[in-house]
């Protein structure tokens, strides 16, 4: 049925793999929701009666009854919107900085003119009032100044085009050289955004590959994140295919089929305490290490006897750390917004050097969380991919999104870093200080340039012999502006740090 006819009070049932229609409360059934694209945690959340959930997330190892709770305008994912276009309604509008200089030198030209022919007419020289004049009006021509500024920004633009660097918004790419932190989001940024086995561990008598093999080949047939993870290891592996029979998913607990004969399950801590399998001490220990650092653990149980255990998470990108690193060089600081459990966050926080973390952050208060560390005047940056990252990136002094995110964030960011590589952010705020210098020094000299050639064009030093005819003016004012415009070319051979080519 269309969505339009779904309303508030409804009951709706949702079958494995499909998406939930609108937000609602489970009232029956129980299934791993996959909710990556409103909380952008690639972890699976087990859903039971009570629970909510939100439209948009996708339901895998079981079926739901959800009563509608809101549809429409009144939906998570339309508030969501709405924090998004108030965040960038309340962004500044500044006014170019050239043009502000060019209109000032407009009013200083005129005004040197007109002293300049009154001050001579009165002398009584009529001929050559008329010629200083029109002489300090083409040295006062705000060429130079004009292009000062907009050219750097033209050649910035296109330089970081080749660097993976899409520049949405300039006045956030001129932000960029003045950040006091960079805030990044941990999934689908910092990590892959997808569960990878991380560690495995194997109970005295059976291999490491026995125990991949036999796990693969019972989550062949699921379509739950974790189980697509192992078998994805065990073919980079290359560990031995097993064909299974009588799959079977087990809500909210793990899976289990026959392989060889025997029957193999695999599932997390509720599915090994219903066997009873006793778990080896040296096992044991390795379990305890990684459910320390957030890690899921699978254990692989045959026949009430525990095989192994599998660690599964999101794999760190190993471009961040490097990304991280650089940062610090560079004087920023660094954070990490998270919805996943603070013991999570703080694992990641550790292996990657970063300084602050926000665990457990509701896709709504990512915002708010963002505004906690702009407290006291620092000026922050936000790096994230998905649509709960928008409105914290569209918040931030700088908004820099993933360029394998979401529309929305690609939408609500200033910058958008092409390759989706983290230490692009490295480049962007290279960028940023190498054009800023650039427009100093271009300013610097057009500005300085008429406050020499002004006066002496006017006649200022004529009584010691010293006077500057208009031919000669004419050729200072071109060459004021051919140094500008080659000042500004310099830039192109500007290397950013860790750019992808």
């Amino acid at each position: 049925m269309p969505l339009s006819e779904l309303h508030v009070g409804d009951v709706v049932l949702v079958r494995p793999g499909t998406r939930v229609p609108a937000d609602g409360a489970v009232i029956e059934g129980a299934a791993d929701v996959d909710e990556s694209m409103i909380t952008g945690e690639s972890k699976a959340v087990s859903k039971g009666p009570g629970a909510t959930v939100i439209a948009g997330t996708v339901a895998g190892g079981g079926s739901l009854r959800v009563r509608v709770t809101a549809v429409g305008e009144e939906s998570a994912l339309s508030g969501i919107m709405r924090l998004v276009a108030a965040a960038q309604a309340s962004s500044s509008r500044t006014q170019a900085l050239a043009d502000r200089a060019a209109a000032m030198l407009f009013y200083v030209a005129v005004g040197a003119g007109a002293i300049t022919f009154i001050y001579w007419w009165l002398l009584g020289d009529t001929q050559h009032a008329l010629i200083r004049t029109a002489t300090v009006l083409i040295i006062a021509c705000p060429h130079a100044l004009g292009l000062a500024i907009p050219l750097v920004i033209a050649i910035s633009t296109s330089l970081g085009a080749r660097n993976g660097l899409l520049v949405k918004d300039r006045l956030a790419l001129e932000r960029a050289r003045l950040l006091d932190m960079v805030i990044f989001d941990k999934t689908g940024t910092l990590t892959r955004g997808a569960p990878a086995v991380t560690g495995i561990a194997a109970a005295p008598g059976t291999s490491e590959f026995e125990l991949l093999a036999v796990a693969a080949a019972v989550e062949a047939n699921s379509e739950h994140p974790l189980a697509q993870a192992i078998v994805e290891e065990a073919r980079r592996r290359g560990a031995r295919q097993v064909q299974a029979a009588g799959f079977e998913a087990l809500a909210g607990r793990g899976a289990r089929a026959m392989v060889d004969g025997k029957g193999i399950a695999v599932g997390g801590p509720r599915l090994l305490a219903e066997a009873k399998a006793t778990v080896p001490p040296e096992v044991e220990k390795v379990t305890s290490a990684w459910a320390s650092e957030g890690r899921t653990v699978l254990s692989v149980i045959a026949e009430g006897q525990l095989l192994g255990v599998l660690a599964v998470e999101d794999e760190i990108r190993p471009e961040s750390r490097e990304a991280v690193t650089d940062l610090h060089q560079l004087g920023i600081r660094v954070a990490m917004i998270t919805g996943d459990a603070k013991p999570v966050a703080e694992s990641v926080a550790r292996r990657l050097g970063i300084d602050e973390i926000a665990a457990e952050v509701l896709p709504s208060d990512k915002a708010a969380a963002v505004k906690r560390f702009q407290a006291g005047g620092k000026r922050v940056a936000m790096v994230g991919d998905g649509v709960n990252d928008a409105p914290a990136l569209a918040t931030a002094d700088v908004g820099i999104a993933i360029g394998a995110g979401t529309d929305v964030a690609i939408e609500s960011a200033g910058i958008v870093l092409v390759h989706s590589d983290p230490r692009d952010v490295v480049g962007a705020i290279e960028l940023s200080r190498a054009t800023y210098r650039k427009m100093i020094q271009n300013l610097v000299w057009a500005t300085a340039y008429n406050l020499v050639a002004i006066p002496v064009a006017g006649g200022l030093f004529v009584r010691w012999g010293f006077d500057l005819p208009m031919s000669v003016g004419a050729v200072a004012m071109s060459a004021s502006t051919i140094i500008v415009a080659v000042n500004a070319q310099l830039l192109r051979h500007l290397k950013l740090r860790r750019a992808v080519p």
